[in-house]
């Protein structure tokens, strides 16, 4: 009886090309790192003082490989801006999804909401912002950004009604907490000698307590005279 030679077992040899679901997850990293750099750049410099050029020469590529990831310059920001308010979006629903005071919640959101305007892509929404980019994908940004402006007005009046809040429009307090909490990543600076999480903690106690000096209370003092006249 012939003996069979064994057959090669298949996907032993070495092929150059990936499995397809690893060159889809290393396609997906370039084109993250496209998104990230141009966001760098385009804090630093200026949307319309970047070019697709000094795009692919941080990233030691040619220019015509970047449009393997993207389209255009247009493409670019509205990918980083739609990808920071989706950050933004996700981590308000997460908030909302565990539940608790609305005062509570509204702090929690106010720290994501200020932690993701320090990253470059956050930065992005408030230093180069929509403007740039034709009508469209304006309106589209803009749907995207009055949905987390309505969660703050409903946090806002929820906590009004539980009393943890004072009264007030909720419309005019999302706006005013949203607009200074979008003003960090006009100023905010990886060496400026704060981190995220400080720059958080005081912009938030400065909204939440305000800078306006208390009149000291009365009760102090009245407890330390019982305390007083007890120990007589």
């Amino acid at each position: 009886m012939a003996t069979r030679t064994p057959r090669k077992t298949v996907g032993t040899s070495s092929s150059p090309w990936k499995p397809a679901g690893a060159r889809a997850q290393q396609r997906e990293a370039k084109r993250n790192a496209v998104l990230q750099t141009a966001a760098r750049l385009f804090n630093e410099r200026g949307f319309h003082a970047t070019s697709l050029d000094d795009i692919a020469e941080q990233l030691n590529v040619s220019k015509p490989t970047l449009y393997y990831y993207v389209k255009s310059k247009d493409d670019i920001l509205l990918q980083c801006v739609r990808t920071a308010l989706g950050m933004m979006q996700a981590g308000i629903a997460e908030v909302r999804a565990a539940g608790g005071r609305a005062i509570d919640q509204l702090i929690a959101c106010m720290r994501i909401y200020s932690r993701i305007v320090t990253m470059d892509f956050g930065m992005c929404v408030i230093r180069i912002g929509e403007d740039p980019l034709p009508a469209p994908r304006r309106k589209e940004l803009r749907r995207l950004k009055a949905g987390i402006d309505g969660e703050f007005r409903r946090l806002i009046a929820d906590g009004i009604a539980e009393g943890s809040l004072a009264p007030c429009d909720p419309k005019m307090a999302a706006f005013v907490l949203a607009g200074a909490l979008s003003w960090i990543g006009r100023w905010y600076r990886p060496d400026g000698g704060s981190d995220p999480e400080q720059i958080a903690d005081q912009a938030i106690a400065l909204l939440m307590a305000g800078v306006q000096q208390r009149p000291p209370t009365t009760a102090a003092p009245v407890i330390r005279k019982r305390a007083r006249a007890r120990s007589e």
